[in-house]
Formats: structure tokens, C-alpha cells, sequence
């Protein structure tokens, strides 16, 4: 009976490692990047601004394929990756993005944000992330999957430059994100002239230290933005050399009585962090959802 046992579990392991590795080889059109859960596809969308293909991970809850769900439409969560990632680093932080879209009913978008810092850059007309990610890429999604169109039913959440990234976006873009949550978030950039490359974006802060203050998501709140019910999370290691561009962020928004959620936790600015904060925001993420569940109906 053992032995029945032990046969039994090693066949579904292989089973498992076979649905990881033949995904992207076996469905029409798919990259094999040879790192892809069972439901991933990986995708070129075209970018009409940047006039070039971007890649992008998308999962699909394993219910999506069930026929007796065909007419079922989903709310979107769009994961943002940090700097020197691309899009297949939330699948390397969080192998299991298959299972957790099955459990939360969701799909999960990973555009490849490269370097960009999700802005559109005012002097690279290679480097239009805003509008990539907010226009270009949403309406692809929403085209070609059986998405859920409503800005209260689309989140997006990020790490590091993408945490600046999902609130940047979310708070110039409440039409689009009516849920921004930032782990670990670059939320001022103005401190760290010489890092991340953004001077690429920006040019030299000493030349343009106003382009850069307004460039910060701290700016947008200094300036009066905000969005009437949009839902926000921030999220930041106690270990982590953004926690005070995080406290100060928390801060301005608790002075000026904008709603929303901040945690502190032990933890550095690493992988390991960003899984384990990946759980606490999808749980935001859905009770959010939740509230609104009647839309999908």
C-alpha cells in the first residue's frame, strides 16, 4: 500500500513539472520562456506610443477554462515588477500566481515595466510606461479576456518601483485603478538622485529638481490628489531604506485625512518580503472586491 502510495505522489509531481514546462510550448502564438504556471500565458502587446512590442505574463484562474464558467467575467489585478525585474519576476517571487488566481477568481497581469519607473518620460520617447500600462495594455486586456470593466473591480499593486509604480498610476488614473497597493514603494524619489537609472527618464535631478519632486508620488498628494473612494494600501518593511519615504507618504496622507491602509512589518527591502506582502494585499485586494462582487452578476 505504501509503495501504491509512494508511485502515486511521484506521478503527480511529474505531472505538475510537465504543466510548468509545456504551457507556453503546446498554446498558439505563446513565448516558451520555459518559466510559466500551468495557466500563464506570456504575450507581446503592442504599444502604439513606444511603437513596439511589450512583453507580459498573464494568469488565468483555472476556472476560466471550465465550459460551464464560459460566460463568467473576472476583476483584474495588474502586478507591477521593480527595477532590474521584467515581467516574469512576480512568477519567480511567487510561483504558486496559478493557485492564488484560482482561489481569489482573478486574473493576474504582469506587464514588463522595465526600468521605466511606470512614467511616461518627458525625454525618452522610448519609455512611456503610464500610458502603456493605463491605456494600451488595460484595453488589451479588457479586449481580449473576459475581464470585469469597471475601475473598482481593476487593482494594481507593486514592489519597490513598482510599489511608486501602482500608486502613480492609481492615483493619476482612478478612471482605470480604483485600488493601488505599494510594497516596499519608492514613494519619493527626490532623495536618491544618483540611483535606479532614473535620471534616464528625468534627466539630472540637479538640472530638474522640480520635474523630479513632481514626479514623486508623494507630489500628487502635496498637491491635493485625491481620488473619492479609491482604495489604497501601503505596505513597507521596518528594515527597508524606503521605510521613511513611506512614513513621510503616510504622514502628508493622514494630515490631509485621505483614507487608507499602511503597514509596517519586520523585513527588508528582498523577494521574501514581496511574497509574503503579496498575501496581505490580495487579501485588500478582495475585500474590495468583495463589496462590489453584485457588478459581476
Amino acid at each position: 500500500m505504501l509503495n501504491e502510495i509512494k508511485r502515486l505522489m511521484l506521478a503527480v509531481t511529474a505531472m505538475l513539472v510537465m504543466c510548468t514546462a509545456v504551457w507556453a510550448q503546446e498554446a498558439d502564438g505563446l513565448i516558451d520562456d520555459g518559466y510559466l504556471p500551468c495557466q500563464a500565458d506570456t504575450i507581446e502587446v503592442f504599444s502604439t506610443k513606444m511603437e513596439r512590442m511589450i512583453k507580459n505574463t498573464i494568469v488565468l484562474p483555472s476556472q476560466y477554462f471550465e465550459e460551464e464558467s464560459s460566460d463568467v467575467i473576472y476583476p483584474v489585478v495588474y502586478l507591477l515588477n521593480g527595477y532590474g525585474g521584467d515581467y516574469s519576476s512576480w512568477g519567480r517571487i511567487r510561483p504558486d500566481l496559478d493557485y492564488l488566481a484560482s482561489e481569489a477568481g482573478v486574473i493576474f497581469v504582469c506587464p514588463d515595466g522595465e526600468n521605466s519607473w511606470y512614467w511616461d518620460s518627458p525625454i525618452n520617447d522610448a519609455s512611456q510606461f503610464e500610458t502603456y500600462v493605463t491605456t494600451e495594455l488595460v484595453g488589451y486586456i479588457d479586449d481580449n479576456y473576459r475581464t470585469i470593466k469597471d475601475s473598482r473591480m481593476r487593482a494594481v499593486c507593486g514592489y519597490s518601483m513598482g510599489g511608486h509604480g501602482s500608486l502613480w498610476l492609481g492615483l493619476r488614473h482612478p478612471d482605470v485603478f480604483g485600488i493601488c497597493c505599494s510594497m516596499s514603494g519608492g514613494v519619493d524619489i527626490t532623495p536618491f538622485p544618483q540611483n535606479w537609472d532614473m535620471k534616464d527618464a528625468l534627466g539630472e535631478y540637479a538640472a530638474n529638481p522640480d520635474l523630479w519632486k513632481q514626479h514623486s508620488v508623494i507630489y500628487l498628494i502635496e498637491s491635493g490628489k485625491h481620488n473619492e473612494g479609491q482604495k489604497i494600501l501601503i505596505d513597507c518593511g521596518t528594515e527597508d531604506f524606503f521605510l521613511e519615504v513611506n512614513r513621510n507618504l503616510h504622514k502628508e496622507m493622514l494630515e490631509r485625512k485621505i483614507p487608507h491602509d499602511y503597514i509596517e512589518r519586520p523585513g527588508e527591502h528582498n523577494a521574501d518580503y514581496w511574497s509574503n506582502s503579496l498575501d496581505y494585499q490580495l487579501l485588500f485586494i478582495q475585500k474590495a472586491f468583495n463589496e462590489l462582487e453584485d457588478i459581476a452578476e
